[in-house]
C-alpha cells in the first residue's frame, strides 16, 4: 500500500532544498559521531561498572522514574484541562505549560531555589512546618526534574485528547457513566498512545536533566549527583570515561526516540485495523432464542420539553411514543437531541420524565441514553463489554451485566460477535452494537441519531423489526433522526418536522405523507414541492412561474404546491388538451427508481421538477441529457398545503 505523502514515483526533490536539508542531518549527526569515534570501546565496561557510575546510575533512574510518576500525577489533569474544559486564561496556563521547555534549565534553577530554597517563597514554611528541605537533597533533584520534563507529557498528551472525538465521552455520559469513570474508562484508555509517548519523553528528558539539578540541588556524589552531573565532574577530571558515560545516556536517549518511532503526539486509539473492512454478514431471519432483556424497572415515563435556543418548541408525549425527527440538514434536529441529553450550550432544555424534572441533573443522571451516527463504540472494548458498559455503570454487577448484554445482542443478531473489537466489525454489525448497548442501558428517554444508515437492506428490515417490538413494549419515549421515510412511517407514531431550528409540522406519519408542510419532506417523500403564494388561479412560484391549481386557498396565502413525479407527463412537442401548466425545458438527469425511471427537467419558466415514467416511454420519447421536452400537469393533479 502506498504511504501518505511520498512523493509520486520519478519525482526529485529541488536541489536547492535536499542541499541544506542534508547539511542539517550532517550538523546534527557529526557530535554523535564525534562520541562513537572518541569512545575508548575497551575501557568502555571499567568505565561504567565504577562504583561512582553505578550509583549515579542508580540515582538518575530513582530521580527520573519520581519525576515521570510526579508528572503523570500532575500533568494529565493538567493536559484535561487544557483539551476539555474553556475557561479564561487558558493561553497564559498552556504559556507557563510550555516555558520550561525555552527557558534555559540554570534559569529553571534560580527559579526553583527563590520558589523553594530556604529563603524562598515556600522555602521557610515547609521547613517549619514539615521539616522539609529540598536543596541539596534527593526530593530536590526530583523536583528539578519535574519541573523541566513534565511539559513534554502535557503537550503530548493534550494533543491527543485533541484528536479525541467528544462523542465517545458524551455517549459514555448518556450510558449513566459519572464524569471520573468516563476519564479512566474511555477518555485515557483511547488516548494511550498519546500518555505512553508523552511518558517516554518524560522520562528520558529527566533522565538527562542537568542545569536546573545542579543549581537547585546541587552536585553531591550519592544525594543528587544523577549521571549528567557525573559527566559533568568527569569531564574535569577523566575525559575518556566521560565520553563513555555521555555514549550511554546517548543510547538511552536513542532508545525511547527508536521505540516511539516519531510517535510524539500518540493518536486516539479508535482507527480501523489496515486492510478492507469486514464484510457484512447477513441477519438471522429470525432472533435467536435467547431469552429477551427485562424491560427497564420503573413505570412508564412520559415526556415533556421545552426547548429554547437555536432550536425552540414545546414537545409532549406519551409513554411508548416514537417520534421520528425530519428536515434538512442544518434544521436542528441534533441540536434538540443534544438539548434533551443536556450537551450543548445552542440550546437548552427544561426536561420532565415521568413527572420528575431532570433539567438541573448532569448528562449522567438523565437516564437519556444515545445513539449518534457513527455508533461511537469505544474501540478497546468488546462489542460485550461495550453493550455492557451502561448497565456497569448503573452499578448492575458485572455477571448480570454481561448476560443481559449478550442477550441484547442477540436479539439483534450480533450476539456470534460478542468477541470482537468495533475495529473487527463492519459498519453495519458496529451500529447493531451501538443500537443494543442503548437499549440495554433501560433508559427512560431513547435518542437516536439515524441509528440504521449504516446497514444494508436486508439488515435494516430485521434490525428494524426487532427495533419496532423493542419500542412497542418500551416505557418511555424514543425520538428518532432519520432521512429514511421507511423509518419515519414504519417505526414512528408521530412524524416532527423541522427547518431553521422551529416545528413546522408535528403529526401522524399518514397525515405528514398526504399533506407535507415542508418543500424538503415532501422531496424526501419523493414528491415535487414548490413554495409559493396563493392567487385567484393557483400559486404564484416562489422559484418564478405560476402554477395553476383546482383548489387555491385565498390569494395571498402561502402554500405549498405538491405533485407526484407520476402526475408529470412529458412530451417533445407541446401538448395539447387539458392540461392547465405547461412548461418547456430540458433534461438533465435519468436515473432509475424500480421499475421507472424518474426523469429531472429544468426550465426558465418554472422550478425544476421530476418526472416518472416507464423505460419504453423514455426510449419512444428519446430522451437523455440535454435534449429539449415540454413537460404539462394537469390542475386535479396538484395539492396545495397552507403554510
Amino acid at each position: 500500500m502506498k504511504r501518505t505523502g511520498a512523493p509520486a514515483s520519478g519525482a526529485r526533490p529541488p536541489l536547492a532544498l535536499a542541499l541544506p536539508a542534508l547539511l542539517g542531518v550532517a550538523f546534527l549527526a557529526l557530535p554523535l559521531a564525534g562520541i562513537l569515534v572518541r569512545t575508548e570501546w575497551g575501557e568502555l565496561a571499567g568505565h561504567l561498572t565504577s562504583p561512582g557510575t553505578v550509583e549515579a546510575l542508580r540515582l538518575s533512574l530513582v530521580v527520573s522514574f519520581w519525576a515521570l510518576g510526579l508528572s503523570l500525577l500532575l500533568g494529565v489533569p493538567l493536559a484535561w484541562l487544557l483539551a476539555r474544559v474553556p475557561f479564561r486564561g487558558k493561553a497564559f496556563v498552556r504559556s507557563l505549560v510550555l516555558l520550561p521547555m525555552v527557558l534555559p534549565p540554570t534559569v529553571g534553577g534560580v527559579a526553583l531555589l527563590l520558589a523553594f530554597g530556604r529563603r524562598g517563597l515556600l522555602g521557610p514554611w515547609l521547613h517549619s512546618a514539615l521539616g522539609v528541605t529540598l536543596p541539596f537533597h534527593t526530593s530536590g533533584a526530583v523536583l528539578a526534574a519535574t519541573f523541566v520534563a513534565m511539559p513534554f507529557l502535557v503537550i503530548s498528551l493534550e494533543g491527543a485528547l485533541g484528536g479525541l472525538r467528544p462523542r465517545y465521552e458524551e455517549t459514555a455520559a448518556s450510558l449513566g457513566a459519572s464524569p471520573l469513570r468516563v476519564f479512566f474508562t474511555v477518555t485515557l484508555p483511547m488516548v494511550a498512545p498519546g500518555v505512553i509517548a508523552g511518558a517516554a519523553l518524560t522520562w528520558a528528558r529527566a533522565l538527562g536533566e542537568f542545569g536546573a539539578t545542579i543549581t537547585f540541588a546541587g552536585n553531591l556524589p550519592g544525594t543528587t549527583q544523577t549521571l549528567p552531573l557525573r559527566v559533568y565532574l568527569l569531564l574535569q577530571e577523566e575525559p575518556e570515561a566521560a565520553t563513555s558515560v555521555s555514549l550511554l545516556l546517548l543510547a538511552i536517549a536513542m532508545g525511547v526516540l527508536i521505540a516511539l518511532r516519531g510517535r510524539w503526539t500518540g493518536l486516539p486509539a479508535e482507527r480501523r485495523r489496515p486492510g478492507a473492512a469486514p464484510a457484512e454478514e447477513p441477519a438471522p431471519a429470525e432472533p435467536p432464542s435467547a431469552a429477551a432483556p427485562p424491560a427497564p424497572s420503573g413505570g412508564r415515563w412520559p415526556l415533556h420539553a421545552e426547548v429554547t435556543g437555536f432550536t425552540a418548541l414545546t414537545l409532549d408525549a406519551d409513554p411508548g411514543t416514537t417520534i421520528a425527527v425530519v428536515g434538512p440538514n442544518g434544521a436542528g434536529k441534533t441540536t434538540l437531541l443534544r438539548a434533551l441529553l443536556g450537551l450543548t450550550p445552542r440550546a437548552h432544555a427544561t426536561l420532565t420524565l415521568g413527572g420528575t424534572d431532570v433539567t438541573a441533573l448532569p448528562p449522567h443522571r438523565r437516564r437519556v441514553a444515545w445513539v449518534p451516527q457513527d455508533g461511537a463504540l469505544f474501540p478497546h472494548l468488546t462489542a460485550l463489554a461495550n453493550t455492557a458498559y451502561g448497565l456497569r455503570a448503573q452499578g448492575v454487577p458485572r455477571a448480570g451485566a454481561r448476560r443481559e448484554a449478550r442477550a441484547w445482542l442477540d436479539r439483534l443478531g450480533v450476539g456470534h460477535l460478542a468477541h470482537r473489537r468495533p475495529a473487527q466489525l463492519s459498519g453495519g454489525q458496529a451500529q447493531r452494537v451501538a443500537l443494543a448497548r442503548a437499549l440495554a442501558a433501560r433508559p427512560r428517554l431513547l435518542v437516536l441519531d439515524e441509528p440504521l444508515a449504516a446497514l444494508d437492506q436486508t439488515t435494516r428490515a430485521h434490525v428494524r423489526h426487532t427495533l419496532r417490538t423493542h419500542l412497542a413494549g418500551f416505557g418511555g419515549v424514543c425520538l428518532l433522526v432519520t432521512h429514511d421515510p421507511v423509518e419515519a412511517v414504519s417505526l414512528a407514531d408521530r412524524v416532527l418536522v423541522l427547518d431553521g431550528g422551529r416545528a413546522l409540522q408535528d403529526a401522524s406519519p399518514t397525515e405528514v405523507t398526504r399533506h407535507p408542510r415542508s418543500p424538503w419532506v415532501a422531496r424526501m417523500l419523493g414528491r415535487n414541492a414548490w413554495p409559493g403564494t396563493a392567487t385567484s388561479e393557483g400559486l404564484a412560484l416562489d422559484g418564478g412561474g405560476t402554477l395553476v391549481a383546482a383548489e387555491p386557498p385565498p390569494p395571498g396565502t402561502p402554500a405549498l404546491a405538491i405533485v407526484a413525479p407520476e402526475a408529470v407527463s412529458v412530451h417533445r412537442e407541446r401538448p395539447t388538451g387539458s392540461p392547465r401548466n405547461v412548461w418547456p425545458g430540458t433534461v438533465r438527469e435519468i436515473t432509475a427508481s424500480g421499475s421507472r425511471l424518474r426523469v429531472l427537467v429544468t426550465s426558465a419558466e418554472a422550478p425544476d421538477l421530476v418526472a416518472e415514467i416507464t423505460p419504453r416511454a423514455a426510449a419512444e420519447l428519446g430522451l437523455a441529457d440535454g435534449v429539449s421536452v415540454w413537460t404539462s400537469v394537469k390542475a386535479t393533479e396538484t395539492t396545495v398545503v397552507v403554510l
